[in-house]
């Protein structure tokens, strides 16, 4: 027997098309083990209407340049808003803004109504109270599977020392440092 691993060609065509012999919601559930951060990234749509989505997709890609990456579902509402949008904005949550996660993660509804928020760079929305943002000029963008790859130039960014709201197995929580012991 080899050690040698067998590859798709094409591995994104492979999971596409329900060739793949791992099981999506097994799957799941192990990347679900690996706790995230939770962001909801915005964008102004083209008729000037602010929009945004919950995600935890979210990682840096380089530090010089400053580079990051998010991905969006295929066959998201917001998607076509996002492929067209100059700049998007990654707002990183804070431990409080649970329900905010919530709000954003909904397919429908007016996700702004009662949301504090102003312009950022192309207008795309800075939400209050986060523990960080990032504004970004939509560098690229990839296709992989079943999800589109965006990747920003960070032009901009704030951040404090608040508590991130984090996610893993399915839940939301908060980060509790090892105190040394």
């Amino acid at each position: 027997m080899s050690d040698v691993h067998k590859h798709p060609a094409d591995p994104a065509n492979e999971l596409a098309s329900d060739n793949s012999v791992i099981d999506p919601r097994d799957f799941r559930n192990a990347l679900g083990t690996f706790g995230t951060g939770v962001t909801i990234v915005t964008a102004m749509s083209g008729d000037g209407k602010p929009y945004g989505v919950t995600c935890n997709s979210f990682a840096s890609v380089s530090l010089n340049p400053p580079l990051v990456l998010w991905s969006l579902g295929m066959f998201s509402q917001g998607l076509t808003i996002f492929q067209n949008a100059s700049h998007f904005a990654v707002n990183v949550l804070d431990a409080s803004q649970q329900a905010l996660a919530l709000q954003f993660a909904k397919s429908s509804g007016e996700k702004f109504n009662g949301v504090e928020w102003t312009p950022g760079l192309g207008n795309a929305p800075v939400i209050a109270g986060c523990v960080a943002n990032f504004q970004c000029r939509a560098a690229n963008r990839y296709y992989g599977g079943d999800h589109v790859i965006f990747l920003g130039a960070v032009e901009a960014y704030a951040y404090n020392k608040r508590e991130p709201l984090l996610f893993a197995r399915g839940g939301f929580g908060r980060f509790t440092a090892d105190e040394g012991k």
